[in-house]
């Protein structure tokens, strides 16, 4: 597995000079449906990645978040996104990074978070733990959502039916605060390393959620759904924590879930 990690994280970081380099110059963007941004760098990252896992191990079937992939015949998948964030990256804000994870007879064996802007590289194997620029990273220690920073995201489209609104609010209210950064493989590398306790989100891609999942796992934390079962990357919803904090998350999402709020929203023009 050495050698798959020791790869991904090389084109991570060569796909994260190209986009970073595209950042500096500053580009415009391009609608992929009503409201989900693309940029050219996203598409050339994407390239990028794809031509170098075809020459590295041309068996291996890619899903990548652009459609630039390929089917292979082994048991090894790539889970890619070019470009997380992109969204942050078109407006110039610098909160984005390249993702790619493996998986083997779906098995999450390796991954890597690269954020260019601040060299940052979040890397993991199964079984091998989770490093940060080749230190090793431990998730928070924190017991209480009370006493807790966490973090969550929306999606780009139907956000006006998106339930997580519900769930925002109660956590912003009972917690430290909830953070909304827009790239949801920083938020997991963030929680695998303690600077964040809590990540939660609804609809994700597996390759939003693949390299991140592995990171928490391997940092001692714990991945799974929202009603507190096991995580699927194809699932509905996730819940990624230090572990001590996953049974009240997970008490908490079940009143929001049925309705139950702690906390009411207030009501326009009262103050």
């Amino acid at each position: 597995m050495a050698e798959f990690l020791e790869t991904a994280a090389e084109i991570a970081r060569e796909a994260g000079a190209l986009i970073a380099s595209y950042h500096a110059r500053g580009i415009g963007f391009e609608l992929k449906g009503d409201y989900d941004l693309v940029t050219e760098a996203d598409r050339a990252s994407e390239r990028l990645i794809v031509e170098r896992l075809r020459s590295h191990f041309p068996t291996h079937s890619v899903e990548a978040e652009e459609g630039g992939g390929q089917e292979g015949s082994s048991e090894y998948r790539w889970y890619v996104d070019p470009l997380d964030g992109t969204t942050n990256f078109a407006h110039g804000f610098p909160m984005f990074n390249v993702t790619l994870a493996l998986e083997r007879a779906g098995e999450l064996i390796a991954g890597v978070v690269y954020h260019p802007i601040h060299d940052e590289m979040f890397a993991a194997e199964a079984g091998g733990g989770a490093y940060l620029n080749n230190r090793r990273i431990h998730v928070s220690k924190v017991a209480r959502v009370e006493d807790a920073l966490v973090a969550t995201g929306f999606p780009s489209r139907k956000r006006h039916e998106n339930v997580n609104v519900h769930f925002y609010y109660q956590l912003a209210m009972m917690s430290h605060g909830v953070r909304r950064a827009g790239a949801a493989a920083l938020d997991l590398a963030y929680v695998a390393c303690g600077r964040l306790d809590a990540f939660w989100e609804f609809g994700l891609n597996p390759w939003d959620m693949a390299a991140g999942a592995l990171l928490v796992r391997e940092a001692g934390g714990k991945c799974g759904d929202m009603h507190g079962g096991p995580f699927h990357l194809r699932g509905p919803h996730m819940l990624a924590d230090n572990s001590l904090l996953n049974a009240p998350m997970v008490e908490v999402f079940a009143e929001i879930f049925a309705g139950q709020y702690r906390y009411q929203m207030p009501e326009m023009g009262k103050r």
